[in-house]
């Protein structure tokens, strides 16, 4: 028999909050993360807003020594571990002491791009010929599976411990990897996840691309508008998530608090075909993603309660609905509600769905839906298809059984995750 799978334990560095406490009061009460940065005016970006964890009055001395921080320089780097080892002590969880490393815990934990001010910093050293200069932590800083060495290291896991990256969708695929190694007994926990470098060398890209917002650099909390009529563009955000993922064999036998039960999940991709592109999705892969998601859970389209969307506030925003609405074969009235906790933080990238997938979670220990911000005037697209009164605006009381959770990412890549309430 296969394992069931069940979340022990969560950690978030997000720019709407750091730890789960000040994390889960933000989405309660529509708090945003989103803050004009003086540095991005400077730069002359057009979209001068973006979502960053504050993590000036953290103590990282509780997640560093001092010899790691000497020459700390990767914000993403920053933001996993932080996340990362406060998942792992919310588990119940220690580092291993001994001189033998724990064999049945592993970590999968993702990123887009690691270290990058780190890279920039390099790269002039080289370039002005002061090769020496560059310190012994430069690789591991700038290595995509930096994030996932340091945090192997500092728990002592034994089993894999990798990185994946897969864009925007990069947090649920690595939960999703965990989850398939556990259920096939090939692990007994993995720390899953994902992180975000921030800064204008990150963002750069996309402000070319004229896909962030230009006109609200002077109210930054109403720029992320996710299904909403007046969505100009995605805010960049950064920052990262972190789950335990556990066999319920062995929550069980450790008396572990248990968030929640994984018990599905698929991911695909389109092909970059039948109009899907590069940055744009395939609509009938995301439709076979979330379809083959809940045959895979063994649950029925009806059983979804509630929706936790990519959504990013941009004009695809209509269409991730549409996609909903076809593969579960629900609209008006009938549809699930939905939610996107974009608008409280931005696009955080690589780390979307990790933070994402905590926020979605809290929701079962809460007994609520949090509520979405900035979506006072829905889509007309979106209106036509669902009632609107399946958005809620405002966290509302109701105590969900099943959540689903996507995401889609540049590259035509989709992951969705089946979440069930565990009593």
């Amino acid at each position: 028999m296969e394992n069931r799978v069940v979340v022990t334990g969560m950690g978030v560095c997000a720019p709407n909050g750091i730890g789960l406490s000040e994390f889960v009061a933000s989405l309660k009460n529509g708090n945003s993360g989103i803050q004009f940065y003086s540095e991005l005016e400077k730069l002359n970006f057009s979209c001068q807003i973006a979502g960053k964890p504050l993590i000036n009055n953290s103590n990282l001395n509780e997640y560093f020594t001092n010899v790691q921080l000497k020459g700390l320089n990767a914000s993403g780097v920053f933001y996993g571990v932080i996340a990362g080892k406060d998942a792992w002590e919310d588990a119940g969880l220690s580092s291993v002491s001994s001189e033998n490393p724990d064999w049945d815990s592993g970590i999968i934990f993702g990123t887009g791009i690691l270290g990058v001010d780190k890279f920039r910093e390099a790269i002039y050293q080289v370039d002005e010929g002061n090769v020496r200069r560059l310190g012994s932590t430069s690789v591991i800083q700038t290595m995509a599976s930096g994030i996932s060495a340091y945090l192997g290291g500092m728990l002592g896991c034994g089993n894999q411990v990798t990185t994946n990256s897969s864009a925007c969708t990069t947090g649920t695929e690595a939960l999703l990897m965990g989850y398939e190694r556990i259920k096939n007994k090939k692990a007994v926990r993995m720390l899953v996840g994902s992180c975000s470098d921030s800064g204008p060398y990150v963002w750069g890209g996309f402000d070319a691309m004229r896909i962030l917002p230009r006109n609200y650099n002077n109210n930054p909390e109403a720029a992320s508008r996710p299904m909403s009529a007046s969505a100009v563009g995605f805010v960049p955000g950064s920052g990262a998530g972190a789950l335990v993922l556990e066999s319920l064999e062995s929550a069980l036998e450790r008396g572990a608090n248990i968030y929640g039960e994984i018990i599905g999940g698929n991911v695909n991709s389109g092909g970059q075909r039948g109009g899907g592109s590069m940055t744009a999705p395939n609509s009938k892969a995301v439709q076979r993603c979330i379809t083959n998601a809940i045959k895979d859970s063994g649950i029925e389209p009806s059983d979804i309660e509630t929706i936790n969307g990519h959504l990013t506030a941009t004009s695809k925003d209509p269409d991730e609905i549409t996609n909903w609405s076809q593969a579960l074969g629900r609209s008006g009235i009938d549809f699930p509600f939905v939610n996107s906790f974009k608008g409280h933080f931005g696009h955080c990238l690589a780390a979307a769905g990790s933070i994402e997938c905590v926020g979605a979670l809290l929701q079962f220990k809460e007994n609520q839906i949090f509520g979405n911000i900035n979506c006072e005037d829905v889509h007309p697209e979106i209106d036509k298809l669902i009632d609107t009164s399946k958005i809620p605006r405002t966290t509302m009381d109701f105590a969900p059984k099943i959540i689903a959770k996507a995401s889609f990412g540049f590259g035509d890549v989709n992951a969705c995750v089946i979440f069930k309430a565990y009593s």
